[in-house]
């Protein structure tokens, strides 16, 4: 793991935010190295702090104290601003292939790490879909989820207990709760889907009521303290 700043696109963060999410990423890109080479053009005004190669190799662009330019337009939890308020982690990968074990088992600890440092609770661990529904899809249907959840490294909803009637308002309502921001139903609907129930297609459903609900009474607005910061 490299930890000198390599990046010169990153700024303060405003307001005096401090890290409270960590947002993860695919590069979209055929390399890590091609990457690296774009999280680090002055032209291209984009960054995160994190790059992990395919091979597990973690590289430092940004220091985590300053703001780096990986989330763009969107909002998580009310708020705007994400750049001010996150972590960006980016995943080399094309966005179709499986992400190998060596970059999963690296995203882990630095995820860890991340979390210890800045306090940062499982639920606040979100995809670049979530806080930009409909504009971004990364890091998509072949990230593992489940396999940093079991970990606390993030979250799974259970579709077990409540059974609410399946109803576009109800689905909207909890899914604003979690956290996503204001969008037209279908698209939040391809968003929490896209996370949660990858490549399932169709009407909203009572699995999809159940997911959503469990999601918003765990780890919604009244289930977070971090959120009141």
């Amino acid at each position: 793991m490299t930890t000198s700043p390599a990046s010169p696109n990153y700024s303060e963060r405003r307001g005096g935010a401090q890290p409270e999410l960590i947002v993860l990423h695919y590069t979209g890109m055929g390399s890590a190295a091609a990457a690296r080479a774009r999280l680090c053009d002055p032209a291209a005004e984009v960054s995160a702090h994190w790059l992990i190669a395919e091979d597990g190799t973690v590289e430092a662009l940004v220091p985590e104290a300053m703001r780096a330019w990986h989330a763009g337009a969107g909002a998580w939890a009310g708020r705007e601003d994400v750049n001010s308020r996150s972590i960006g982690i980016e995943l080399a990968n094309t966005g179709d292939a499986p992400f190998p074990e060596p970059q999963m088992a690296a995203l882990e600890r630095l995820i860890e790490g991340i979390m210890a440092r800045w306090a940062i609770v499982p639920e606040a661990v979100i995809a670049h879909s979530d806080m930009a529904p409909g504009r971004k899809i990364d890091p998509g249907p072949r990230f593992d989820w489940a396999r940093l959840a079991r970990q606390g490294l993030a979250v799974m909803p259970e579709a077990g207990g409540m059974a609410p009637p399946v109803a576009e308002a109800g689905f909207m309502a909890m899914a604003e709760t979690f956290g996503y921001p204001e969008a037209p139903f279908e698209v939040l609907l391809a968003a929490f889907r896209l996370r949660f129930r990858p490549r399932h297609t169709g009407p909203l459903d009572a699995t999809d009521m159940a997911l959503i609900t469990d999601l918003g009474l765990r780890f919604g607005a009244d289930g977070g303290s971090w959120r009141s910061s």
